[in-house]
């Protein structure tokens, strides 16, 4: 048993938890899980995964700062910007942006490492880098991002052998529906203050 693997599965637990909640507090557990996924992600071979964690960490940085920035005064410590819908305009170029990041790294991993899945690796990267942004910007539709992504994920880590991290992800598959209806009524209740 890899404790990497254990270890970053009950902190991926922690995170979906309190993203599900909408909670500021997961981006500090988020760095922790990232550092020690960077060790797990280089030891067997995910290499985009493990250059994906140095991302996640700025981009943890700049959420922590976009969420507790602002925020509106007066509120609680875990009431931070409100959850909106994705700018149409936004959504299409972050498309092309992400079949762009996903074409590159599928050459990058092809042609330049020895990964034995150079799609899957580099579909999830590419789209966990529009949807940690997306997050970060605290759109609803991020949701529907972290749905695809854990789908395809949990299937890779089950067949890199990596089966604490493949269940959670079977789990973040359910929790991230539950969290679109979460978000929803979030959002709901706040514009009808």
């Amino acid at each position: 048993m890899n404790w990497l693997d254990l270890t970053t599965a009950c902190l991926g637990l922690a995170y979906i938890l309190l993203e599900y909640r909408a909670s500021v507090w997961m981006w500090a557990v988020g760095a922790v899980m990232q550092l020690l996924g960077i060790v797990l992600y280089y030891q067997k071979g995910l290499y985009a995964d493990c250059g994906m964690e140095f991302y996640y960490l700025a981009m943890t940085a700049y959420g922590w700062w976009k969420w507790t920035s602002s925020k509106a005064a007066g509120a609680s410590s875990d009431e931070t910007i409100p959850i909106t819908h994705i700018p149409l305009r936004l959504a299409l170029s972050w498309s092309l942006i992400f079949l762009t990041l996903w074409a590159a790294i599928w050459y990058i991993l092809s042609h330049f490492t020895d990964s034995t899945v150079p799609v899957a690796d580099a579909f999830t990267t590419a789209l966990s880098l529009v949807g940690i942004w997306a997050l970060a910007h605290k759109y609803l539709e991020q949701w529907f991002i972290w749905i695809a992504v854990d789908v395809v994920t949990c299937w890779l880590y089950f067949c890199k052998d990596i089966p604490f991290k493949a269940s959670l992800y079977a789990l973040y598959v359910a929790i991230a529906i539950f969290g679109y209806f979460k978000w929803r009524q979030i959002m709901r209740a706040a514009k009808s203050q």
